[in-house]
């Protein structure tokens, strides 16, 4: 497991032991790198001292040559158990005696070396000269000790060392573990307050205050954070209420307006039926008995009621959409295309226009309310042109996983100001004496395409023609 992923506590454990051991360690391979100096020089000084004394008793043997008291003088030396060999070199570097006597002659130097004492490999060895009061130099001596004594010593250290820090890291175990509880206990006072607040999305929990310290303050800010939090959230349940309370009004009105719209529609279209046939009768009865003011009268009374018919005859269209609208099937669109251009022959002959598409896709849509989708579209084209004859161009591509259709013309164009406006109900930018309709066309269309879930925008410059786009979801696609 990393590092960083250890629980807090142990994290806080081991950081002490580290630090502890770390200390120890620098401490003691300090201290056994002074023992191991000053050992060696003791060491070369207690054996410089021995040589001393030994030389000084060896010179009246070299002096008169008697081999005997110069064995007896270096025999002596068993009692210092470090001694590895020793020799006694007459003045000329010959071997005069050694120690131990049964030494081969391959262990000690063939001549004597250099005067002093230095260190071997594993052995510290000395020449120390052999000399008469004045200077009277009569041999050396040669002496090889072993390093065991400061192996030994160092063993002993060893264990003392190793013991020391089995109890010392003990030890700090213990404090760790006490001393870690005061960092550890508020952070993981912290971290439950957390838990328990995403567990139970309960923004009332504070966190306990364990001091003034760092953590302290931490403790300060986290509480703060969650009294902010608990007023958004407050503000934000209040907000939704209120929202879910505007949107359930909202949905009851636009019924109830959807409701009204469709049965005063209804009831409205016989009245309108009877004023509209008896002014028709009056002009047909009276016809030649009235002056030309009653008979512009009458005119006046007729075109009124037609208009008012189509009005009724919209809105009337414009609440079916979400109320009787069937369900989504299967469309090919090329098929419904074929019925809308056979809708329109009339006002295509009129105008000598030219409706075109490419290949267009089966979706999942009403088909009806499809036909109403492109009827309007297409019929507007037809009707808002230019100069020159209409042409009108329907296509669609597959983007981002829905179907785009798009419904293109060389009309008269549309100012950008007014790209939202006439997706409005009633929303006219023309007089009806120039162009005639109710203002509804493209309302329906929007609310068409909404229903499916779709979206409806439109893309143009005045005098430069407009693309009307459309989508239908590929979720909703055949």
């Amino acid at each position: 497991m990393a590092f960083r992923n250890i629980p807090i506590k142990r994290k806080l454990t081991a950081l002490f032991l580290l630090t502890s051991g770390a200390v120890l360690f620098l401490t003691c391979a300090a201290y056994f790198a002074y023992e191991f100096v000053t050992f060696r020089q003791t060491t070369r000084g207690q054996l410089s001292t021995l040589g001393a004394i030994i030389a000084a008793n060896s010179t009246a043997a070299l002096a008169f040559g008697n081999e005997r008291d110069a064995g007896e003088i270096l025999g002596a030396l068993k009692a210092e158990r470090h001694i590895v060999t020793a020799g006694l070199y007459d003045r000329e570097g010959k071997l005069f005696s050694s120690y131990p006597a049964s030494v081969s002659g391959d262990a000690l130097p063939s001549a004597p070396d250099r005067d002093g004492y230095r260190f071997e490999q594993s052995y510290l060895v000395g020449f120390q000269p052999v000399a008469q009061e004045h200077n009277k130099r009569l041999g050396t001596l040669y002496l090889k000790s072993d390093m065991g004594a400061m192996y030994e010593r160092f063993r002993l250290y060893g264990g003392i060392v190793a013991g020391v820090v089995v109890t010392s890291l003990m030890v700090a175990f213990v404090v760790s573990t006490v001393l870690q509880r005061q960092i550890s206990a508020p952070i993981l006072a912290l971290a439950d307050t957390a838990h328990a607040i995403a567990d139970r999305r309960d923004y009332s929990v504070r966190a306990t205050k364990g001091g003034e310290d760092e953590l302290g303050l931490l403790t300060d800010a986290f509480n703060q954070m969650l009294t902010r939090i608990e007023e958004q959230n407050q503000e934000q349940i209040r907000a939704e209420e209120q929202l879910r309370a505007l949107t359930t009004e909202l949905a009851r009105s636009n019924k109830e307006l959807e409701q009204f719209a469709y049965v005063a529609s209804h009831d409205l279209q016989e009245p309108l039926r009877m004023v509209s046939s008896y002014t028709q009768l009056l002009e047909q009865r009276y016809r030649g008995r009235l002056d030309s003011d009653a008979h512009e009268f009458i005119n006046y009374a007729v075109d009124g009621a037609r208009r008012m018919q189509r009005l009724i005859n919209d809105l009337l269209e414009f609440s079916r959409v979400n109320t009787r609208g069937k369900a989504l099937q299967p469309v090919n669109a090329n098929d419904v295309l074929g019925t809308v251009r056979a809708n329109l022959s009339a006002a295509i002959d009129d105008t000598g226009a030219l409706v075109t598409n490419e290949e267009l896709p089966t979706v999942m849509i009403d088909p009806t309310q499809l036909g109403q989708l492109l009827q309007n579209l297409i019929g507007n084209a037809i009707k808002f042109h230019g100069d020159g004859p209409p042409h009108v161009h329907v296509a669609a591509c597959e983007q981002e996983g829905e179907w785009v259709f798009a419904v293109k013309d060389n009309g008269i164009g549309i100012e950008p100001e007014y790209f939202d406006r006439i997706f409005v109900i009633f929303q006219r930018l023309h007089v009806a004496a120039d162009y005639p309709g109710t203002g509804i066309g493209l309302a329906v269309c929007k609310r068409i395409v909404e229903r499916h879930g779709g979206r409806i925008w439109v893309e143009s410059e005045s005098g430069a023609g407009a693309t009307f786009s459309f989508t239908v979801p590929k979720s909703k696609a055949a």
